[in-house]
């Protein structure tokens, strides 16, 4: 980066434009670069296709800290997408199916692709069909994850399938997790529903209230029937 830019007699042209933070002005080389002596800076050409080329009146060191910090910045900004590997045997169970499709789903939410494939070792490339189904399945039950970019296909022992994460926030939730959301929901009503209720009950509530209203209104009866 140091010698990426021109600076002070490097720039060898007639004018040139000076931006700052109040603006920009054109000048003459020659004047630019007493400008630059005169407050102890470089001038520094950072755009020399433009006509007039634009340049900064900074001090060097900082104009390049500047620019690696402001790379550092763009670069941690970008996303790093990975490729991840799901493998799988021509008869794999069920459960380790799950398992895998688990993991699968979790790398497809953070962003990164998945490229799945099932190994064929020895006579077991004549279960190829078997493979087949298997990565399709495989897709089909990643459709609100990620997308398919290469349908299955046979290499050498191996038929892979590729798939890449779909944009951010795209992703449909399954009906199992809607009906588990909407029941933690009700529950969350419910208990506040009893915590009001419980609030407005009278200290002592339940049966033990209804039996003091109820021996309160005996008393008040046996004091009229007194009188």
């Amino acid at each position: 980066m140091k010698n990426q830019y021109r600076i002070n007699e490097q720039i060898r042209v007639r004018e040139v434009r000076i931006v700052s933070d109040s603006g920009s002005s054109v000048v003459p080389i020659r004047q630019a670069l007493d400008m630059a002596h005169d407050q102890g800076v470089d001038l520094v050409e950072i755009s020399p296709n433009a006509n007039p080329p634009v340049c900064r009146l900074i001090d060097y060191s900082k104009f390049l800290y500047q620019q690696k910090k402001r790379q550092k910045e763009i670069k941690a900004k970008q996303v790093k997408v990975e490729v991840k590997e799901i493998r799988f045997g021509p008869q794999t169970d069920e459960h380790d199916y799950q398992f895998k499709l688990k993991h699968a789903k979790e790398f497809l939410e953070d962003g990164n692709k998945v490229r799945a494939y099932v190994f064929f070792r020895g006579r077991s490339i004549l279960f190829k069909e078997q493979g087949e189904v298997l990565l399709l399945r495989f897709a089909n039950d990643l459709e609100d994850y990620g997308k398919v970019e290469s349908m299955p296909s046979l290499e050498g022992k191996k038929m892979f399938l590729y798939l890449a994460p779909k944009k951010a926030g795209t992703a449909k939730k399954s009906q199992q997790a809607r009906d588990r959301e909407a029941s933690e929901i009700e529950a969350r009503e419910q208990a506040k529903q009893n915590e009001r209720q419980a609030a407005e009950m009278p200290v002592g509530g339940g049966l033990f209230a209804n039996a003091k209203i109820s021996t309160e209104a005996l008393e008040k009866l046996k004091e009229s029937s007194d009188e």
